[in-house]
């Protein structure tokens, strides 16, 4: 059973909206199984939300895990005490090796090492990434328009910049990461505990993403946060990394 909380993207007067908590239960007030909460990468309101989550289904006592996109499937804080300090959770999490900022997602992932709460990596480990890419099997994972629209999403987020030969290698890779997060999520799944899996936005799409991968039965919530200005123009700096590799100088600072 699955319920989505899609929140527009809509900006109004070249503001965005304001995103806010989602309900912890479902619509008849039962808990939920798993919380996909689907951010924007660059958006602190998203993060902060984060924690507010965490923080109040620990209090709940009904709080099972806490899985993460930016940490590797296999990674987990469970043999760590609920004093550990953020240098011990970010070496069990491999958080240097995954090259994600680590303040925007530090409250939320402390808040679930000091409740006692496993925080757990969800993400394909690099080395199966190559195996991904060449793995034609993916291909027919998803439904037909599915994977036409997981293939444009691909293009979209790399600025359409990416060569075409590439999108599907890359695309094999997207699926790859959304089965993985969502092995992760059913193995750490308590009856009448939530789990909470932080994400980008596409990998929590209930028609592209982790949702389509989870067995059936699941009470599943999926949220995705209203948009926010980005911070930086990616595009652009996307397409000078691109031009410098193509020249093969060093990309700029």
């Amino acid at each position: 059973m699955r319920f989505t909380l899609i929140a527009a993207l809509l900006l109004v007067a070249g503001c965005a909206a304001t995103p806010s908590m989602p309900p912890l239960v479902g619509p008849d007030g039962a808990p939920l199984d798993l919380m996909l909460l689907g951010e924007q990468h660059d958006a602190s309101e998203h993060q902060d939300l984060h924690r507010q989550v965490v923080q109040e289904l620990a209090r709940r006592g009904r709080l099972a895990a806490v899985v993460l996109e930016m940490a590797e499937r296999g990674r987990s804080t469970a043999g760590l005490p609920r004093t550990a300090t953020e240098a011990q959770v970010r070496q069990v999490l491999g958080w240097e090796e995954s090259g994600w900022p680590w303040e925007p997602y530090r409250p939320a992932v402390m808040a679930a090492v000091e409740a006692g709460v496993p925080v757990l990596g969800g993400n394909l480990p690099r080395p199966h990434l190559r195996a991904a890419m060449a793995d034609a099997q993916l291909d027919a994972i998803l439904p037909g328009p599915a994977l036409k629209a997981q293939q444009q999403a691909v293009r979209q987020g790399h600025c359409d910049l990416l060569p075409e030969h590439q999108v599907g290698p890359m695309t094999r890779v997207q699926i790859a990461r959304d089965r993985a997060m969502a092995r992760t999520l059913e193995e750490a799944a308590t009856s009448g505990q939530t789990v909470v899996l932080l994400a980008g936005g596409r990998h929590v799409d209930d028609q592209l993403g982790v949702p389509l991968h989870l067995r059936a039965g699941l009470r599943v919530q999926s949220t995705h946060w209203p948009a926010q200005p980005p911070k930086k123009d990616y595009c652009a700096e996307f397409e000078a990394q691109m031009k410098s590799r193509r020249s093969g100088q060093a990309p700029p600072p």
